[in-house]
């Protein structure tokens, strides 16, 4: 039995239970059981292997001095026992070990004491089976107190298989050879007990460092898991938002222009009506670009190539000639901020104009950006209804906060009934040069 086979014998624990340490769970009892079965069968072809040599090599032993030739009684009796053992490992223990039957274990143990007992009696060489023997109860035992309870009965009953057989041969042994022989068999069971209670710390320990390294890695993918359905989930958000900031404000300029169209068209005003039939054909096409930014890099097409500014400038125009709203703008230089603060300024924009669009009634609208102390404003100013009291933030409005939130800015919307509206978001600049001078301060 070697020491890395010693230290696997997981089924060995202080408080009598198969396996699992204090640490383990209410139900490490049978995952302690399936590890012992897993110990006995990896462990089993190594002690084959010593088991048959070391009855070999007892047989050997037992033949080699004995007295007489051809062999007497006695050493008939101990090469039996050794055919005894042999059949029961093969037919109980062994089996039982396959198995992870620990009735069968339980059995071939007390074959194997009664065994080692009486061979230890009755061949003065007989005792060299108590290596086997206490080493095997370390192996087929299924908690430490049925070690230590079987190692007691061997030594116990090796020692008084020899007393007897020494006053059955008429040898009459004095008080000091019994106090000998019982000294020799307790520092056989002594050192049997520490190496069975130090092989079976080291598996609790081990078993325990085993159970939390497997409870580490269910929780590793359990985060894990976790992990991928926020981002998942934020990823659908995100889409959301895109799609609502993009094809759905389209759309509704389209609806709304097509509305108009045929409004005119029952008037009797075609010219007007065609300009709003190009003009829908324009956001059509406008619309299709953004579909298939989103698609191919989940970016405005509008910044795909032009700055920011320029892309305010065309938003405004085409808000203008959509709505017949009035739209001043006022940019000062932008800078070169980097992507991410460029996408969240323009959907800002877009959604505060399709709120204008929507709830305002505004007859003027004013966007400025500004760039100062190290941040990048928009302002979106109309001369609207305004907002009544208590007013709720819908979807559009909620997701340009979490987009600029998200960026490290920070949203402000305020506005007082029939005295307008006021969308002012502000984003930091990263490797700001300093002010850019006075941007202009147009109101609505």
């Amino acid at each position: 039995m070697t020491t890395a086979d010693l230290r696997h014998t997981g089924p060995v624990t202080s408080d009598g239970r198969p396996g699992g340490g204090a640490a383990a769970p209410a139900s490490g009892g049978a995952r302690s059981e399936a590890e012992r079965t897993l110990f006995w069968r990896r462990a089993l072809a190594g002690w084959d292997a010593a088991f048959y040599a070391l009855l070999a090599i007892s047989a050997i032993s037992i033949l080699t001095v004995a007295d007489t030739f051809p062999p007497d009684g006695g050493t008939w009796a101990a090469l039996g026992g050794l055919t005894l053992l042999l059949l029961a490992y093969v037919l109980v223990g062994r089996r039982g070990a396959q198995a992870g039957d620990v009735r069968l274990t339980r059995a071939y143990l007390v074959v194997l004491v009664v065994v080692v007992s009486l061979c230890s009696g009755v061949s003065t060489i007989g005792s060299i089976l108590l290596f086997v023997g206490f080493s095997q109860v370390w192996f087929f035992a299924a908690s430490m107190r049925e070690g230590v309870v079987a190692s007691v009965v061997l030594a116990v009953a090796s020692c008084a298989a020899i007393a007897t057989a020494a006053f059955a041969a008429g040898e009459d042994p004095t008080a000091r050879d019994l106090v000998v022989l019982g000294a020799q068999m307790a520092v056989g069971l002594i050192f049997s007990l520490a190496l069975g209670v130090w092989i079976t710390r080291v598996a609790e320990r081990s078993e325990e460092r085993a159970w939390l390294l497997e409870q580490l890695e269910s929780a590793q993918a359990q985060l894990a898991a976790s992990n991928h359905a926020s981002g998942v989930l934020a990823e659908r958000e995100r889409m959301a938002q895109e799609i609502h900031d993009t094809l759905a404000q389209g759309f509704t300029s389209v609806v709304m222009l097509a509305q108009t169209a045929q409004a005119q068209l029952d008037a009797g005003r075609a010219e007007q009506a065609r300009d709003r039939l190009d003009q829908v054909e324009r956001v059509a096409r406008e619309n299709l670009a953004e579909a298939r930014a989103l698609v191919a890099a989940f970016g405005p097409a509008a910044l795909a190539d032009a700055t920011l500014a320029e892309a305010l400038e065309r938003l405004a125009e085409r808000f203008q000639a959509e709505t017949g709203v009035r739209v001043e703008v006022a940019l000062g230089d932008a800078g070169a901020p980097d992507r991410d603060t460029e996408v969240v300024l323009l959907r800002a924009a877009q959604e505060a104009l399709a709120n204008v669009r929507k709830h305002a009634g505004a007859r003027r609208v004013l966007l400025r950006l500004v760039r100062d102390d190290g941040v990048l404003a928009l302002e979106v100013l109309d001369d609207g209804q305004g907002l009544a009291p208590g007013t709720a933030e819908g979807v559009g409005l909620r997701g340009m906060r979490e987009r600029v939130t998200a960026g490290g800015g920070t949203l402000d919307v305020a506005g007082e009934p029939g005295r307008g509206t006021r969308v002012r978001l502000a984003m930091p600049l990263r490797d700001d040069d300093g002010p850019l001078g006075d941007p202009g301060t147009g109101t609505a």
